[in-house]
């Protein structure tokens, strides 16, 4: 029973970290010209008002600092970063974590952190949902006709494709990582009768 349980989280485990990374480096590709922002997965946020990292402290699975400097952090300490807390939050479902990313977590970001953008996504069963900090608190976003979910702080809407969430252009367009990017590059030249491989 116990390696069976141990055996599930460990299957989960890629998919969570898999969904992470795709968000950072699709933003990072896409914002590759820019220095003033900071994303990361898994990191904690010291927010405590004593200045003592042994208290107060949160490792939201995804979040995006805009107005910083792009450089690497071990961890967010938010008095040493001018006050600044993530404009957007994104933390990712799963059994053992639902209720604290709905209810403790959502409480903590709208009414401590003031993050302008919260979302929530399960890879598994696709729930996605997210929220827009309005008058001090969290009214739920509508969806597109696609079932895109609208972030007033990236300037680009979140929604799933192939059953991973996904960043996609004000006009709708799926935002590519640099994998794809050089997919669809090295097939254009084909059609030009180029072989990639000898560029």
């Amino acid at each position: 029973m116990e390696v069976t349980f141990c055996q599930k989280k460990l299957d989960a485990f890629p998919l969570h970290l898999e969904q992470i990374m795709l968000l950072i480096k699709c933003l990072k590709w896409l914002w590759k010209d820019k220095t003033d922002f900071y994303a990361a997965g898994n990191l904690t946020i010291y927010y405590s008002p004593n200045q003592k990292k042994s208290e107060y402290f949160r490792g939201p699975d995804f979040f995006v600092v805009l107005g910083t400097e792009r450089k690497t952090r071990k961890s967010w300490v938010v008095w040493n970063e001018d006050g600044k807390y993530p404009n957007v939050i994104l933390e990712i479902l799963s059994p053992t974590t639902v209720n604290t990313d709905k209810e403790y977590k959502k409480e903590l970001y709208q009414n401590t952190f003031r993050t302008p953008d919260y979302f929530w996504f399960d890879p598994y069963t696709l729930e996605f949902a997210g929220f827009h900090l309005l008058d001090g608190k969290y009214q739920p976003l509508e969806a597109n006709e696609k079932g895109h979910l609208w972030s007033e702080q990236l300037d680009l809407y979140l929604g799933i494709h192939e059953g991973l969430l996904r960043y996609f252009t004000p006009e709708g367009k799926l935002v590519f990582t640099p994998e794809e990017t050089a997919e669809r590059l090295a097939a254009k030249l084909r059609e030009l009768n180029i072989d990639p491989d000898t560029i």
